[in-house]
């Protein structure tokens, strides 16, 4: 769907079918071109301790250079940027529009092997999320989001799907969690879930919430590319998501580090938060 449908609020928004095929492009030159076939100098460790390749930098650079030319007066702020320079994080707080770029989400699973990675691009202005997307490589699926618009998979809408009943709901929440969540409710709780995963790749759990493999995710520390496109798609598909404390709506930004919860509506979110709350 092409952004330039999306009525109102912002003139001059990057075109839907340009910007997606930039993505597709450089997913195809620089991620697989390297997939199962990374040398030793091609992989180095991040201050953070996380890893990065030579196929996140190299994407990183070239969406940065030719998604600027989509919207001549943008700026972005990206991963590996912000590993460079912490200070970019301030391009939020100004007018410019910003492209939020995670060239390659899941790269710890990429560098293994695993086909679990992705894409994900976010365009905002003045700390609102106005177009999403995420591609998955190795599926040729590339998801897109537009406020108020809906939610697309390969230009075909997308909708959450009929929400099970809570017992047979699948969460992803990180380790700590999951091993309390075992510790609290066993097999004597039949009626809450029981299933519980995490994919290291943000990306694709919000594609998996949209399409109902995974029905809630309860998130710590969200970074602006994990999260900006993803929560567009998750909630113009019909999700609902917020800070559990506040109750606020997410806002892209700053790393945050409280607590995030996403469900498949608003109903299930004041269950999901009750069960959550131990």
């Amino acid at each position: 769907m092409p952004a330039d449908t999306l009525t109102g609020s912002l003139p001059n928004l990057p075109d839907h079918e340009a910007t997606s095929k930039i993505i597709k492009i450089i997913a195809v030159e620089e991620i697989l071109s390297r997939f199962k076939d990374l040398e030793d100098y091609e992989v180095s460790e991040k201050g953070s301790g996380e890893i990065v390749t030579d196929a996140d930098t190299q994407s990183e650079i070239r969406l940065s250079n030719e998604l600027t030319t989509l919207s001549p007066d943008s700026t972005v702020i990206g991963e590996e940027g912000f590993d460079k320079d912490k200070g970019i994080m301030t391009r939020f707080d100004g007018d410019v529009p910003v492209w939020v770029l995670d060239p390659l989400d899941g790269t710890r699973n990429f560098s293994q092997g695993k086909t679990c990675f992705c894409v994900i691009v976010a365009y905002c202005v003045k700390k609102t999320t106005y177009l999403g997307w995420i591609y998955d490589p190795i599926n040729d699926d590339l998801y897109f989001a537009a406020k108020g618009l809906g939610a697309w998979c390969n230009n075909k809408p997308i909708k959450l799907n009929r929400t099970p009943k809570l017992s047979k709901m699948i969460g992803s929440v990180g380790k700590r969690r999951r091993e309390q969540l075992n510790r609290n409710y066993g097999p004597e709780f039949p009626n809450v879930p029981q299933k519980f995963i995490r994919y290291r790749c943000i990306g694709l759990e919000y594609v998996d919430l949209v399409r109902g493999k995974i029905h809630f995710a309860e998130y710590h520390n969200l970074k602006p590319w994990d999260h900006a496109a993803g929560i567009l798609l998750h909630q113009e598909a019909g999700g609902y998501s917020a800070y559990a404390k506040t109750l606020d709506q997410y806002v892209p930004g700053p790393i945050s580090t409280n607590k995030f919860i996403a469900t498949q509506d608003k109903k299930i979110w004041g269950e999901i938060h009750k069960f959550l709350s131990v």
